[in-house]
């Protein structure tokens, strides 16, 4: 008698467990979807309203059309809501182009779009491909556009040539950088940053 009785709580309890299980497992799922997806996670974190979250390091992947167009790294990031704005510090980033290359940034500050994924980076920005590399004091990144621009005086340079410019633009679907404003400086007949370089005096 004691077993038929306590028998129906057993499967009761059985499946009250698996229930929970799935609910979990579910919730694992939608988790690791939203971190994957290219999606902003961060911003669906509740923040009080007089405070900024602070973060020991920050990763980010963008993706369009299950293209991966960038992966971004930060040693620390302070979170605004009322904004929807990401501060970061220690920034690195990789774009993907659509040739198969990849471009590499860093630069000590940076500042992300929560909304639009567009992007600043100032203090000590580099940027490297290949074997040429980019200086400049702030660069942005335009997300529907998936370029990169600076408005300020930038750098150029590999092992042979210098070339420095008012501002540029550099195409990452196009794989073309265009140079705008006072452009000088010595390259070599083999100086080729992006091809398709162009330049507006």
């Amino acid at each position: 008698m004691m077993a038929k009785r306590t028998a129906p709580r057993t499967v009761k309890g059985i499946f009250i467990l698996l229930l929970v299980i799935l609910v979990f497992g579910l919730g694992a799922l939608y988790y690791k979807e939203k971190l994957t997806s290219g999606k902003i996670v961060l911003k669906e974190i509740s923040i009080d309203s007089k405070a900024a979250l602070m973060l020991d390091s920050m990763h980010q992947t963008s993706t369009r059309n299950g293209v991966k167009e960038w992966t971004l790294d930060a040693s620390s990031a302070k979170l605004l809501k009322d904004t929807n704005r990401a501060e970061m510090e220690d920034v690195s980033v990789v774009f993907f182009m659509e040739n198969g290359g990849k471009v590499n940034l860093s630069s000590a500050r940076g500042s992300l779009d929560t909304k639009t994924h567009d992007m600043t980076f100032s203090d000590n920005v580099v940027v490297t491909y290949g074997e040429y590399t980019l200086e400049t004091d702030e660069l942005h990144y335009d997300k529907k556009r998936h370029i990169l621009f600076s408005t300020v005086h930038i750098r150029i340079m590999d092992k042979e040539s210098l070339l420095e410019a008012d501002a540029m633009e550099t195409d990452l679907n196009r794989s073309t950088t265009r140079l705008k404003g006072n452009v000088r400086g010595r390259f070599s007949e083999t100086f080729d940053f992006f091809s398709g370089m162009g330049s507006d005096s």
